[in-house]
C-alpha cells in the first residue's frame, strides 16, 4: 500500500492539478467564508488579502512551492518577503498563518490531482478506498471511515472526498476488484451513514449557523477533484 501523503519537499506530480491551480481566478477576500466550499476549486484566496497584487504574489509563491516540492520553511521565507513587500497586516501568528496557507493549498492540489487520476482509471479500477493516517491526531470519524471501499461514482465521495477539514491528512486510493482481494479487504455493502450537525462560522457580518456532515469541518464538504472536471463556474 502506498504511504500516507505528507506535506514535505516532494513535488506534486499531477501536471493537470498544478496547471489547474495556476489557472485559478484570484480574488481579494475579507475572510475565508467569503468563498465557500467548491467555490475554492476555481478561485485562489488568502483570507484578509484584498489587493490583487498581494494575492497574485501569494498565488505564484504557493504554485512554485507545489510544483518544486518546497518545504514549509522555504515557503515561509517567501511569505515573509511578500508580507514585507506589501506591508500586509494579517490575523494570527506568522507560523500558524503561513502553515495554513501552505498546507491547505498543497493538500487541496494533491487531492484534486489524485481524484482526477481516480476518474481516469475507473474503468479498470472502479473502486475508491478511504485511507486515514490513523494516529493520535486523526479525527474519530476519519478513523471510522478508514478502509471504506465504494464505487468511484458513489455519492459519498462528493461530500467526503478528502481533505475533510483543516489539517486533514486523509486520502483516497483507487482499486480494482483484484486489488481489494489482495489487500484482504471487502467492498463496503453501503456508504457510512451521514449524520448532519449544526455549526456556526464567523463571517464579517457576524456568526452564521450552517449544517454540515459530522466529521467534516465547515466549508470542506466537497470533493476537490470533482470541480476540476467540470465547466468553470463561480457560485454557490
Amino acid at each position: 500500500m502506498a504511504s500516507d501523503f505528507t506535506v514535505n519537499a516532494e513535488p506534486v506530480h499531477f501536471k493537470e492539478a498544478i496547471d489547474f491551480f495556476r489557472s485559478k481566478l484570484r480574488l481579494g477576500t475579507r475572510a475565508w467564508t467569503d468563498i465557500w466550499q467548491d467555490q475554492h476549486a476555481r478561485t485562489f484566496v488568502v483570507a484578509g488579502a484584498m489587493k490583487d497584487d498581494l494575492v497574485k504574489d501569494f498565488q505564484e509563491a504557493v504554485g512554485e512551492a507545489i510544483a518544486e516540492g518546497k518545504t514549509l520553511d522555504q515557503f515561509r521565507k517567501e511569505f515573509d518577503d511578500i508580507v514585507a513587500r506589501h506591508g500586509w497586516s494579517y490575523n494570527g501568528g506568522r507560523g500558524w498563518r503561513s502553515r495554513v496557507i501552505f498546507q491547505t493549498n498543497m493538500r487541496g492540489v494533491y487531492a484534486s490531482g489524485r481524484w482526477q487520476q481516480v476518474e481516469r482509471q475507473k474503468s479498470r479500477r472502479p473502486f475508491a478506498r478511504y485511507v486515514a493516517v490513523r494516529d493520535d491526531n486523526t479525527r474519530p470519524e476519519h478513523q471510522a471511515w478508514h478502509n471504506t471501499i465504494l464505487p468511484v461514482d458513489d455519492p459519498f465521495w462528493t461530500t467526503h472526498g478528502p481533505p475533510n477539514g483543516w489539517g486533514c491528512r486523509c486520502r483516497v486510493q483507487s482499486l480494482s476488484a483484484r486489488d481489494v482481494k489482495r489487500l484482504g479487504l471487502k467492498v463496503s455493502e453501503k456508504a457510512p451513514e451521514i449524520r448532519m450537525r449544526d455549526a456556526e462560522v464567523n463571517t464579517p457580518e457576524g456568526r452564521v449557523r450552517i449544517t454540515v456532515p459530522e466529521g467534516i469541518d465547515p466549508g470542506f464538504a466537497w470533493n476537490p477533484g470533482q470541480p476540476a472536471n467540470e465547466p468553470a463556474r463561480l457560485g454557490g
